[in-house]
């Protein structure tokens, strides 16, 4: 169920990547992410209270409010990322990062992986760093200051797994949701107070609220599965999401995904396979 669940969240993300790239590149980052979070913090909402109801205290607000403030700087860092940037190269960038945090903190706590995880574990670093491979006819696509944003992102999206997935077992999704309204109150804020445009008319409505949606449901997915499984096993589960969003820049808009990053394509799904059979 944990490995189940970490690859819902997985595919969940990448299309939520994806189209979310796809309306900052409209309408920019941080007015996407002024819609986005909203509509995602009340689906979550939902959930937490009539699907998956968890216990709720007042020991929960500190970490939600940590998980809020890293999710924000994270996810913004990953949107501009991926509107400087080839959407199949950043993603996977990121990837190797938002995976080796949780990996490593879950290593720290005492956790034991099989062999065949581990193995799982180094498989998909490998497919991840394949995923990112240019051609030499894109050289220069991706300059490095959209690299740059995709390592700090990764690191700030691990934190943030590594925080929802050491929310306690009893809790249900409600760490994953307080987090995305705490995310809604500063991103909201920083657009009326400091970017001050919004322009409604060409504002790419749909794209922004799904985008919300999906990330907001693969948060609570991933808090679920972190707690039914080991959080170095669900991390690596959850971090390939760069395959979905490779495959939908590839197919929606084009972008040119060479023999080497379809092998890492391949990997990936054979790493969650593998990974799938080891988690609890």
């Amino acid at each position: 169920m944990a490995a189940l669940l970490a690859l819902t969240s997985s595919l969940s993300w990448g299309v939520a990547d994806f189209l979310g790239g796809l309306a900052a590149r409209r309408a920019g980052t941080t007015q996407v992410l002024a819609v986005s979070y909203p509509a995602g913090a009340l689906i979550i909402t939902f959930l937490a209270i009539f699907v998956i109801p968890g216990k709720l205290s007042t020991d929960l607000i500190g970490i939600s409010i940590l998980a809020g403030v890293v999710g924000t700087i994270a996810i913004t860092l990953l949107y501009a990322a991926l509107v400087r940037g080839q959407m199949g190269v950043v993603s996977p960038i990121t990837a190797v990062m938002s995976g080796a945090v949780p990996v490593f903190v879950g290593l720290l706590r005492g956790e034991q992986p099989s062999v065949f995880a581990f193995a799982g574990m180094g498989l998909a670093v490998f497919a991840v760093v394949l995923v990112s491979r240019e051609s030499a006819h894109h050289h220069g696509r991706t300059p490095l200051t959209a690299i740059g944003l995709a390592i700090a992102s990764g690191f700030a999206i691990g934190t943030y797994l590594t925080i929802i997935g050491l929310a306690p077992v009893d809790s249900g999704v409600w760490v994953a949701t307080m987090g995305r309204w705490v995310s809604t109150v500063i991103m909201i804020s920083f657009v009326l107070v400091v970017v001050r445009s919004f322009d409604k008319t060409t504002f790419p409505w749909k794209l922004a609220i799904i985008t919300g949606i999906l990330d907001s449901t693969a948060n609570g997915l991933f808090q679920m599965a972190s707690q039914r499984g080991l959080l170095s096993i669900v991390a690596v589960l959850g971090s390939l999401y760069p395959a979905a969003t490779v495959v939908l820049a590839r197919v929606v808009i084009k972008e040119r995904m060479n023999r080497v990053q379809s092998v890492g394509v391949l990997l990936a799904l054979s790493a969650a396979v593998l990974l799938a059979f080891n988690s609890s």
